[in-house]
This record gives C-alpha cells, sequence and structure tokens, in this order.
C-alpha cells in the first residue's frame, strides 16, 4: 500500500533573548528546553539557519547525546526539523547514544557539514538537572566564535521555523530507515549506527592493543577500575577496555546509561567520584578512571587513590608520545593548553624543542591550530585532553594513552608522575568553582577586581602566606590572537602573576558561576 508523502509544516514563533551559545553550546534548566513553548524548536532551527542553505541542502549531519534526561524527545524533533530543512541524510547513534569523541570522529569519518550533541557535560540530569545542545562543525569540532555569533543573531530574529511533526523514527532499531516528504525529490534519510564501532576502528589505529591487553590480562597483570558514571561511556567501556582488550568485566562499573546519571552529577573528580576514590584506596587495583557523562572528560587515579592532577595527565602524556604507534608514525607537532592550566606542559615542550601554544579556555581554540598542522596534543584545566585524530577532547582516548605508557614503561601510575616530576620539575595546581552566583554580584567584583589589578600600585606588591612572601610580577587581561586567522579573543581571564604561583580568575557572568584556578 503507497503512502502519503509526510508533510513539512511552518510553525509561527517568536524570539528568545537568552539563546546565545557559550563554550559548550547552549545550557539550560531541562525544565526551560522541556516546559517552554518553542524553545527547543527555535534553537534547533536557529542552528540549521545558521548553515548557509547551498550547503544545508541534501546535506549529512551526525546527532547524538549522553542519555540524559529528555535526550530522546529532543532527538526525535531535530530529526523532524532537519527534514524539514532539507538535510538529507542524519547518522544516529543507537538508541541515540553518542560520545562526544564519537561524534566528532563519525562527522571526519563521513565528512559530515557537522554534528548535534545533546549533553550538559558533567552537569546534573534528570527532570530537575540541566540540558544542552551543542552544534560541532564539519572539522569535528565545537563551533568557533564566528558560527555561535551566526546562531545567536538568528535566534534574535526568528519568527518561524520548518518542521515534519507526523515523521517518526525508531532509536532502537540499527540500519537505514526512508521518509518521503512534501515538495521534496529525494527522501529524507536516517541511519541508526552502532555507537561504539566507529570509533573504535579509530582507536585500533592509534594504540597497540596487544600491548595493552598483555597489560591487562599477562602474568603480571595490571587490575583496573572503571566507573563511567552511567553516562554514555558504559557501552564503549564494556566493548573496548573489556571485550576487545581483556579488562575483567567486573573492572568495569555503572556502565547503564541512566538519564538522571543515578543521581549524582557524572563528573569525573574528586568530589563526586568517591565511589570509584574509594575502592582505589582498597590497594586492589593498579589503575582508576572515571568519565564525565559524554565521555570527553576523564579523571586518572594510580594505586592507592594516587591522584593526577590534569595539568600533569597532560604534561606526562606529551612527554611519553613515542610509546603511542599513532605518533611515531606522525610525528609531534607542537602542544597547546588553555591558559589555566598549570606551565607542565611548557617544560615538556622546551625540553622536546616544540610549540607550545597558551589558549582562551574552550576547545575551539584548539581547532585552528591542529587544522593548521601546528599541534598535535592539546589539554585543558578540567579533565580534557585530546590530539588531532579528531577535534574534541577524549576521555577513554586518555585513559588509552595512561594504558599505554605504562605498559611501556613497566611502572604505575605514581612512579611515572613521581618520576616525571624529579626530571621536569613539579606544578602545583587546584581550582575552586563556584557556580549559581547572583550575576550583578559576580559583575562588581570581576569589576572591582579589574580596577585593583590594573592600578600601578598592585605591580610589586608583596603578600605573606605563612612563611613566604610573594611579590606580583605581573596582573594582566588575558588576550589570544590566532596564530592562524589572526582573530582575537579579549578579556578572557584576569591573571596574576606572583614570583612563585599563578592566580587565575575566570568569570562567565550570563553562567552565574566563577572559576578559580591557582596554578604554578
Amino acid at each position: 500500500m503507497e503512502t502519503s508523502p509526510i508533510p513539512v509544516l511552518t510553525v509561527q514563533t517568536a524570539p528568545f533573548e537568552d539563546q546565545r551559545p557559550g563554550t559548550n553550546g547552549l545550557r539550560r534548566k531541562t525544565a526551560v528546553f522541556e516546559g517552554k513553548k518553542n524553545y527547543l524548536q527555535n534553537y534547533i532551527q536557529s542552528v540549521l539557519s545558521s548553515i548557509d542553505l547551498r550547503d544545508r541542502q541534501g546535506c549529512t549531519m551526525v546527532v547524538g547525546s549522553d542519555g540524559r534526561y529528555f535526550s530522546r524527545a529532543a532527538t526525535e524533533v531535530i530529526v523532524q526539523m532537519a527534514a524539514a530543512n532539507g538535510i538529507g541524510r542524519l547518522v544516529i547513534g543507537h538508541n541515540g547514544l553518542l560520545s562526544t569523541p564519537a561524534v566528532s570522529c563519525i562527522i571526519r569519518k563521513i565528512k559530515a557539514i557537522g554534528g548535534i550533541i545533546l549533553t550538559a557535560s558533567h552537569n546534573p540530569g534528570g527532570p530537575s538537572g540541566d540540558f544542552g545542545i551543542k552544534f560541532n562543525v564539519a572539522n569535528g569540532g565545537p563551533s568557533p566564535d564566528t558560527v555561535m555569533e551566526r546562531i545567536h543573531q538568528v535566534s534574535r530574529t526568528l519568527e518561524e521555523y520548518a518542521i515534519c511533526p507526523d515523521l517518526r523514527i525508531d532509536l532502537s532499531r540499527l540500519g537505514r530507515q526512508e521518509f518521503d516528504l512534501e515538495n521534496k525529490f529525494k527522501p529524507f534519510r536516517v541511519e541508526i549506527v552502532d555507537s561504539v564501532e566507529v570509533y573504535l576502528q579509530l582507536l585500533r589505529n592509534i594504540f597497540d592493543f596487544n600491548a595493552i591487553k598483555s597489560l591487562l590480562t599477562g602474568q603480571d597483570q595490571v587490575k583496573i577500575h572503571i566507573d563511567a558514571m552511567n553516562g554514555v561511556m558504559g557501552p564503549y567501556v564494556r566493548r573496548i577496555l573489556c571485550d576487545e582488550l581483556g579488562a575483567p568485566a567486573n573492572s568495569a562499573v555503572n556502565c547503564v546509561p541512566l538519564e538522571d546519571f543515578g543521581g549524582r552529577p557524572p563528573e569525573p573528580n574528586l568530589t563526586y567520584a568517591t565511589s570509584l576514590v574509594d575502592a582505589m584506596k582498597g590497594g586492589d587495583f593498579g589503575f582508576g578512571a572515571a568519565f564525565d557523562a559524554d565521555g570527553d572528560r576523564y579523571m586518572i587515579l594510580g594505586e592507592n587513590g594516587f591522584f593526577v592532577n590534569p595539568s600533569d595527565s597532560v604534561a606526562i602524556m606529551a612527554a611519553n608520545l613515542s610509546t603511542i604507534p599513532y605518533f611515531r608514525q606522525l610525528g609531534v607537532k607542537g602542544f597547546a593548553r588553555s591558559m589555566a592550566t598549570s606551565t607542565a606542559l611548557d617544560r615538556v615542550a622546551k625540553a622536546m624543542k616544540l610549540a607550545l601554544y597558551e589558549t582562551p579556555t574552550g576547545w575551539r581554540y584548539f581547532g585552528n591550530l591542529m587544522d593548521s598542522g601546528r599541534c598535535s596534543l592539546c589539554g585543558e584545566e578540567s579533565f580534557g585532553t585530546g590530539s588531532d585524530h579528531i577535534r574534541e577532547k577524549d576521555g577513554l582516548w586518555s585513559v588509552l594513552i595512561w594504558l599505554s605508557i605504562m605498559a611501556a614503561r613497566k611502572q604505575g601510575v605514581e612512579q611515572i608522575v613521581r618520576e616525571h616530576w624529579a626530571k621536569f620539575g613539579r606544578n602545583y595546581f587546584c581550582r575552586f568553582d563556584y557556580e549559581g552566583l547572583d550575576p550583578r554580584a559576580a559583575f562588581y567584583l570581576m569589576r572591582d577586581l579589574e580596577t585593583v589589578i590594573s592600578g600601578k600600585a598592585f605591580t610589586n606588591q608583596k603578600f605573606a602566606v605563612g612563611d613566604h612572601i610573594y611579590s606580583v610580577e605581573r596582573a594582566d587581561n588575558f588576550e589570544y590572537i590566532d596564530p592562524v586567522d589572526g582573530t582575537v579573543a579579549r578579556n578572557q581571564v584576569r591573571w596574576v602573576l606572583l614570583s612563585s604561583p599563578i592566580m587565575s580568575i575566570l568569570m562567565s557572568v550570563p553562567h552565574k558561576n566563577i572559576t578559580l584556578c591557582c596554578v604554578i
């Protein structure tokens, strides 16, 4: 029986004033996306309309989520609107699940025009939690400032959106689904793909899986404990670390993706990954790791709970890249770090005679450096590390780097870290986040702080910390000039450089939070 083409509708709407995307896309309370009429539809239309119409018609896009509450409903809306807006093909992870690194990987593999990722990263899930929408561009990386500005400008004047409300897909059925639409010459195609397979193929080409498998299964087997924190990484951990690399099934915990992440924030740090910390302190495991909701960030622990801070982690990776076949084959071009990350990576770059780039906070700033061949490895202070294999930070890739280093050096985590300190010196790092602040209070705090550090009297001022006296060497408002295209990012961070420590304060008033990072 022949079915009628699915109608394409145009729905009248009105713009919202708060849809300017930030570093990680648009994040709001789930209730805003779910409860405000047309809020989700407006933003999706703004994203789609930011793509030139000639590029959009018949193109391919990738869609994935970290599995948090409202993701399935939002995915259905995205499919309906992508069809109505002329997208030719959507590639979606099985059951809607794709890690952020996997989305980047697939975009690059199939040469998609971009991808939409439904995630609020480490923020809580559930009906009372947070929801977010990221748009990654054709290189697989986060939207640069120019794209985010286009999205924002569309959102400010939006009067209508296009949608096919009768279009329904089955996210649980692998394979191709095709739909005939009114006034469209070609059918709209949706492909539901295995969430892990393409990403796994990429990792096989980067690492020596046999060496890692020997570490996890050999005579001197290292017992590992991996916490997926009930985010998207559960299927990846099971498939790659257990099935592919031989780790026992009980090495991986909290591997079932849950809409509320089991009632805890999916944040891989000492505060929220407490079950991992407790397990590692028992001394039964030689390596431990946790991942955030969408799989782009991680935490590393060694035996007895030895903690590796994110600044040390990226520096140690850099110093040991020769253990990875990918880098032995392609070479190492340079390193990059966010300005709030400690200078541990700088020491390694200097020893290796490689360029070191210091960027504002936000992974999008690394994209140009990697695309232009300037950078092979980059990292930031919030447990994010990655390389030019994709254009996102990559939690599981980082774990495999660490396991590769352990296999090559035949050492545990703590010994590797302490030997690194002995060779390069030790850099100290700590970070404090203040969230949910009154934006006016945050604004005045930052204004007054800038007034203080801009004054001539502030330079050379002395501060006592215990028995130690520190004097200010430099204070400035961080500015970044992209070495590739010359774009300038101003007012990023207020820096205070003392004779020994560096203190930095980062603020994003619209997000009502302040991050204080103290690094040496």
